[in-house]
């Protein structure tokens, strides 16, 4: 019985046929970048106020002041749900009363927009907000339509894995690129928000099945040493790449409609790489279709110009690493040390994600140019990975993690402590707070997959990446406190972040050991292990000196 690497290692590890697979699977994830983030744009909110109609009976100075002053930011800006009541102000200037002069604006009766609402150009043509009304009474559509396109992310997330179990990696991967890409142009014919949402919903689904499927078919095709590259420089820095091409395509296309028609482009282009990109070998010998996977293999060895075994794969001869016992979801809180890193990890990956998220969704809250702003948030992502990459190859994981989630949190906690006028510093320390979470985020993946064994490794990942899927869901909602307070959604998010970043130094450490096959190798793990012996060590030493903490 031998192994998958063992028999495939006469390819090597980085010849023409793996790099080409490496770019082309990273370049199948741009559109998810765009798609993930459109949201920003779609949903972006203008200035507005409400509207006078022009039939109104009104002085040009009653119609100037016919909306109250709001104080936000130490400056007054008109309030953009409220008016002075039209009947009131008419009689008033049909009586030739001055507004401020003769009469107090504060005593007057003020009235909802019973006319709708006048929306600033500056920023946005149109979005989906001016083009349904979702202010005011209906500003809690605006959180629901980013939160709902998540909810259709953790479907995509139960059901991508069982999909390309059952139909293979390569058909998945391109059924949901078509998903993704066919129901967003869909979208563009929206008749209302309803139809609108429940669109997005299924985008979502296939923009992280694409994504999914994506990372298994790379990670299955590629070897050993190209994995992480691919998890975190190649897949997530690809993603970076499609986040920065939102903001250029929004800047030139104002129009939400004009806009959803030109992100629906690159996923087009992708129709080519079907011819390309192989099904995965692995996937093929699980399914008993071993002439495939040996042409693969084959066709592989000749664009690396070497020569492969006459027979690669036997079938009378059984893989080791394709057998996989069974397991249960219950087997991850089946020990207390289990129990307890599951429920860290679940912790871990949720307000990471609602950090990643709530600062990329808030980036139109913030100061000075929204396109802008919105580039350096995808930018600043870039470094992010490559110093997730650095360090992965070179330091403890938990201390790394924990340092960089100290760091995002903490910048966040001090941009309460940044006058409202020196708003580049704010965006200075958001991105820095960016730079700090987002390289926490892409080293998750590799962090749980070595803490858990073999047999049940998969579903963690698979159940903690989902709880980041409810950390999405609930992201949008931090964003929408800003409304009410500046600062307020920093506050949260910071403080959650640097709370998590205290329990990350508790997890067992997987840096240097070796992964564990079995349950009760797991209990062995580093920090489980010292812990217990600090107990024992209680019970049998009466010298407190020689105890060693978890810590």
């Amino acid at each position: 019985m031998r192994d998958y690497e063992e028999v495939t290692a006469f390819l090597g590890e980085w010849g023409p046929f793996q790099r080409l697979i490496f770019f082309l699977l990273s370049a199948s994830i741009i559109p998810n970048g765009f798609n993930g983030m459109s949201v920003v744009f779609l949903a972006g909110t203008p200035e507005h106020h409400c509207r006078v109609p022009d039939t109104a009976n009104l002085s040009s100075a009653w119609r100037n002041h016919s909306i109250p002053l709001l104080l936000q930011d130490n400056r007054q800006v008109p309030h953009s749900c409220r008016r002075y009541r039209l009947a009131t102000i008419a009689n008033f200037s049909s009586l030739g009363l001055e507004p401020v002069r003769d009469v107090d604006l504060e005593q007057l009766e003020q009235e909802s927009c019973l006319d709708g609402w006048e929306f600033s150009q500056d920023v946005y043509l149109s979005t989906i907000v001016t083009e349904w009304n979702l202010v005011c009474e209906d500003d809690w559509k605006t959180p629901l339509t980013a939160s709902l396109f998540f909810v259709g992310v953790l479907i995509g997330s139960f059901v991508s894995g069982q999909l390309s179990d059952r139909f293979g990696r390569k058909n998945i991967l391109f059924a949901t690129m078509a998903v993704q890409t066919g129901f967003s142009f869909l979208q563009i014919f929206s008749m209302n928000w309803e139809m609108f949402t429940v669109l997005f919903v299924i985008v979502g689904m296939g923009q992280i099945s694409n994504y999914v499927v994506a990372f298994i078919l790379g990670t299955e095709i590629l070897g050993k040493s190209i994995r992480i590259i691919f998890s975190t420089l190649g897949v997530c820095t690809f993603f970076a790449v499609g986040y920065m091409v939102l903001p250029l395509f929004a800047y030139f296309i104002r129009d939400w409609r004009m806009l959803l028609l030109a992100l629906t482009v690159p996923g087009v282009l992708c129709i080519p790489l079907w011819w390309f990109i192989p099904e995965s070998p692995r996937w093929l010998i699980s399914q008993r279709r071993f002439k495939e996977a040996e042409d693969i293999i084959q066709r592989a060895a000749k664009m690396n110009n070497i020569v492969a075994p006459a027979v690669i794969f036997d079938p009378a001869e059984e893989l080791n690493s394709l057998k996989q016992e069974k397991a249960y979801i219950l087997d991850l809180f089946r020990t207390w040390n289990i129990a307890v890193i599951t429920i860290m990890s679940l912790l871990l990956w949720m307000l990471t994600s609602v950090g990643y998220f709530g600062l990329s969704l808030n980036v139109p809250n913030l100061h000075g140019d929204a396109y802008l702003n919105c580039f350096l948030s995808a930018l600043i992502e870039v470094p992010a990975y490559i110093a997730a990459w650095l360090l992965l190859r070179t330091l403890p994981r938990r201390y790394i993690i924990a340092g960089v989630l100290f760091w995002g949190g903490g910048v966040l906690l001090l941009i309460q402590l940044v006058p409202a006028d020196y708003y580049f510093v704010s965006i200075g320390l958001v991105m820095l707070g960016k730079f700090g979470v987002t390289s926490a985020f892409s080293m998750l993946y590799v962090f749980t997959a070595e803490l858990y064994p073999t047999m049940v490794r998969n579903m963690a990942v698979g159940i903690t990446s989902m709880a980041s899927r409810v950390g999405s869901i609930i992201a949008p909602y931090f964003v929408y406190l800003g409304a009410y307070n500046r600062v307020l959604p920093y506050i949260l998010m910071g403080s959650l972040t640097v709370l998590i970043g205290i329990v990350t130094l508790f997890f067992p450490e997987s840096f240097g050991e070796a992964l564990p096959e079995t349950l009760e190798q797991m209990q062995k793990v580093k920090g489980f292990r010292s812990w217990r012996k600090s107990r024992n060590s209680i019970e049998r030493e009466e010298n407190p000196k020689v105890l060693i903490t978890a810590f």
